[in-house]
C-alpha cells in the first residue's frame, strides 16, 4: 500500500504558521475578546459504551444490539453542557448509530452541531482494504447525512489513530470528497521525521486537498505526549494536562484540537466485568471527574466545531437529501409478502433462573427480542426465577417483563441456586419441551433453533457443550477451562455417556423425563447431579457444540473453592453407588462423606 502524499510541501507551506503569533493566518484565526484569542477545535465521539475501542476485541458487532442503549442521556447530557458554555461542537459519529438512532442524530444537529463520520462500525483501518474503506465511508456517510438532514465534511477513525503506515487513507478521504480528517493522535516518536504532523495542515492527493487536524500533543524530550482529552484527561495528572494547554494556547497560532466521548458524561454506565484490568482502567477510570475537567476547559477557552473552523457549510442540499432518502426507502422495503404457515407452531418454555442479575436483565430483554424472531416456529414461553436476589432483580423483572404475556415471574423466599431454579421452571411448564438458558447469555440461547430440533423422539436431554470439537471458548479465563475439563474426564469415567462436559446450564429437556428428577445439590453442583442422576437411570442424552463467552455483565455467582470441593464430593457419591450397584434410585449418601464436610466448612468463599 502506498503512503499518503504527505510530503515537505506541507512543512514549508504550513508548518511555520505552528509557531507563529499571526492568528489571522489559521482559517479560525480572529480576536475574541477573552482569555484565548484562538478559537480552537472541540470534537466528540457519539457512541455507546460497549463499542468503544478497549473492548472492541472483546464484545462481538453482532452483540451490539444486546446492550442497554445509553447514547441518548450520555448525548443529551452532553448537549447541555455545551449550551451552557455557548459552544458549537463537531460529533463524530458511527453510521451504526444514525440508523438505529436517527432521532438523536437529528437532535445534535438541530441544536447547531456538526454531524461528521467516524465509518459505520467502530473498527481500525488496518482491518479494511481501500476498496473496504470507500464502502464503509460510503455506507457511514449516507447513514449520517439521512439521519441529520447536513452534509457529511469530516471524518475520525473510529479505533486505533493513523499511524505512518496508514496515512493512505487520506488520499481515500480526499478523493471521496472529504474536507478534513482528525485522526491522527502523534504519540511517542511515531512522527517524529515529520514534526509538523503534530500541527493542522493540508493534506494533497494529486488536485484534492484535504486539511488534517491532528490531536495535540505536548514535546517532552522529543517525544510526544497526547493532551488532546478523553482518555488522556483521565489518565494524566491534570495539573500537567492543563499547563501543556496553557503552553499550546500562548505558543501556538495553530488550534487546540480537543476531543472526548459522550460515554464519558456517563460514569453509571454498566461495567464490563469480562474486560482485563487494563481494559477497566482505560475505560472506567476516573468518570466521574470527567465532566468538572471538561467545564474548566471549556470555560477558558474558546472552541468551535472543524467545519465551523473552516468557514464550511453542512447544509445538505434537499435535491440531494431527497435522492439519499429515496435510496433508503427502497433498500429498507419490506420483501413481497409470504403466505403464511397454517402449521401448528410447537409450544417451548424457556427457563430463565436469575439471582442479583439486575444489571443483566436489560441485556437479556433486547436478546430476547431476537431470540423470539429467530424462533418464530415455536410458541414461546419464558419463565423467570428470581432465585431470592438481594439487590433490584425482582422490581426490575417485573418492570421489564410483567406486563409480557408470554412471561411468568416467579420468586424463591430462599437461595436454591441455579440448579433448584432450573428445576422450579421446569415444574411450573405447561409444554413438554423446556429449555434452560444463562440469563447473562454466556451461549448464544439463538442456538436453541438448532437444539430444539435434535431432542425430537430420540433423547430426553440436549446439552450444549464448549469443549466438544466443534465446540468454542472465547474471553474465557484458562483456569475455568481446566478445572471444567478436568471434572467432564472424571464425570466421564462415571458415567454411561462419555460427554465433554456435564455443568453446562444451556440445554433443551423433555420434562416428562426431567420433571421427577430430585436434586440433593443446590448451586451449580446440581447441575452436574442432574445429569449424573438422568445418565445412571437410563436417560438418552446428547451433545451441541457451541460457543461460550465469558460473562460480560455482572458477576458470576459460582464459590470457585466450594464448588472445586463438591464436584469431588459428588464424584465421590457416584463412585461409592457404583461400586455397591445401586445406582436406581440414587439415595443420600452420608457415611463416607463426612471427612469432606468438614472440608468444605473450612472452605473461604471466593466468587469469579
Amino acid at each position: 500500500m502506498q503512503r499518503a502524499n504527505g510530503n515537505r510541501n506541507n512543512l514549508s507551506t504550513f508548518g511555520p504558521y505552528a509557531r507563529t503569533t499571526r492568528r489571522d493566518l489559521w482559517p479560525g484565526g480572529a480576536d475574541s475578546g477573552t482569555e484565548s484569542a484562538d478559537r480552537h477545535i472541540i470534537t466528540i465521539a457519539l457512541e455507546d459504551y460497549y463499542q468503544v475501542g478497549a473492548f472492541n476485541r472483546l464484545i462481538q458487532r453482532g452483540q451490539w444490539y444486546r446492550f442497554e442503549a445509553r447514547a441518548e442521556r450520555a448525548t443529551m447530557r452532553t448537549l447541555d453542557l455545551l449550551d451552557e458554555y455557548g459552544v458549537r461542537a463537531t460529533f463524530f459519529t458511527l453510521g451504526w448509530i444514525a440508523d438505529r438512532m436517527p432521532e438523536l442524530v437529528r437532535a445534535v444537529a438541530d441544536r447547531g452541531h456538526e454531524i461528521a463520520s467516524k465509518g459505520y462500525y467502530h473498527h481500525s483501518i488496518r482491518q479494511q482494504t481501500p476498496g473496504e474503506f470507500r464502502d464503509d465511508l460510503a455506507q457511514a456517510r449516507e447513514a449520517l447525512e439521512s439521519a441529520s438532514g447536513t452534509r457529511v465534511l469530516g471524518y475520525r477513525v473510529a479505533d486505533e489513530w493513523f499511524e505512518p503506515e496508514d496515512l493512505w487513507a487520506l488520499d481515500v478521504l480526499a478523493e471521496e470528497g472529504y474536507a478534513y480528517d482528525s485522526s491522527i493522535c502523534p504519540r511517542l516518536g511515531a512522527y517524529r521525521a515529520e514534526p509538523w504532523r503534530r500541527f493542522a495542515h493540508r493534506h494533497h492527493a494529486g488536485d484534492k486537498t484535504l486539511w488534517e487536524f491532528p490531536l495535540s500533543s505536548a514535546e517532552i524530550a522529543g517525544y510526544h505526549v497526547p493532551i488532546a482529552g478523553g482518555n488522556w484527561f483521565r489518565q494524566l495528572p491534570p495539573a500537567l494536562v492543563k499547563r501543556a494547554v496553557r503552553r499550546w494556547d500562548r505558543k501556538y497560532a495553530a488550534p487546540y484540537v480537543m476531543y472526548f466521548h459522550t460515554w464519558e458524561l456517563d460514569p453509571t454506565q454498566p461495567k464490563i466485568e469480562a474486560a482485563t484490568m487494563h481494559q477497566r482502567l482505560r475505560h472506567y477510570r476516573n468518570l466521574p471527574r470527567m465532566e468538572g475537567l471538561l467545564r474548566e476547559y471549556l470555560a477558558r477557552y474558546r472552541f468551535t466545531g472543524a467545519a465551523s473552523y473552516l468557514g464550511l457549510s453542512t447544509e445538505l442540499p434537499v435535491a440531494e437529501a431527497a435522492a439519499i432518502a429515496a435510496r433508503r426507502s427502497r433498500a429498507s422495503a419490506p420483501p413481497l409478502a409470504v403466505v403464511a404457515s397454517t402449521r401448528a407452531r410447537t409450544p417451548v418454555t424457556i427457563v430463565l433462573p436469575c439471582h442479583n442479575e439486575e444489571l443483566v436483565l436489560p441485556y437479556l430483554s433486547n436478546t430476547l427480542q431476537s431470540v423470539r424472531a429467530r424462533l418464530s416456529a415455536y410458541d414461546l414461553h419464558f419463565i423467570f426465577v428470581d432465585d431470592c436476589s438481594s439487590d433490584g432483580t425482582w422490581d426490575a423483572m417485573q418492570r421489564i417483563f410483567g406486563d409480557r404475556r408470554d412471561c411468568t415471574l416467579l420468586r424463591h423466599d430462599v437461595n436454591r441456586g441455579v440448579a433448584g431454579s432450573i428445576m422450579t421452571g421446569i415444574r411450573n411448564a405447561k409444554t413438554e419441551i423446556v429449555c434452560s438458558i444463562d440469563s447473562d447469555c454466556s451461549y448464544d440461547p439463538h442456538e436453541l433453533a438448532h437444539m430444539i430440533p435434535m431432542l425430537g423422539d430420540r433423547y430426553d436431554i440436549i446439552t450444549a457443550s464448549p469443549y466438544h470439537p466443534a465446540g468454542n471458548m472465547r474471553n474465557v479465563a484458562a483456569w475455568r477451562l481446566f478445572l471444567s475439563r478436568s471434572l467432564s474426564r472424571l464425570y466421564g469415567l462415571l458415567l454411561h455417556h462419555k460427554l465433554y462436559t456435564y455443568t453446562s446450564c444451556f440445554r433443551v429437556y423433555r420434562r416428562s423425563a426431567a420433571v421427577g428428577i430430585e436434586l440433593e445439590r443446590g448451586g451449580f453442583l446440581g447441575v452436574a447431579e442432574f445429569i449424573a442422576k438422568l445418565d445412571l437411570a437410563g436417560g438418552r442424552l446428547a451433545e451441541y457444540p457451541t460457543t461460550l463467552e465469558g460473562r460480560l455483565l455482572g458477576r458470576s455467582k459460582m464459590k470457585v473453592a466450594r464448588t472445586i470441593v463438591g464436584q469431588l464430593r459428588l464424584l465421590a457419591s457416584l463412585t461409592w453407588k457404583r461400586m455397591r450397584g445401586n445406582v436406581h434410585p440414587i439415595a443420600r449418601v452420608y457415611g463416607a462423606m463426612h471427612a469432606l464436610d468438614g472440608v468444605i466448612a473450612l472452605v473461604p468463599d471466593v466468587t469469579v
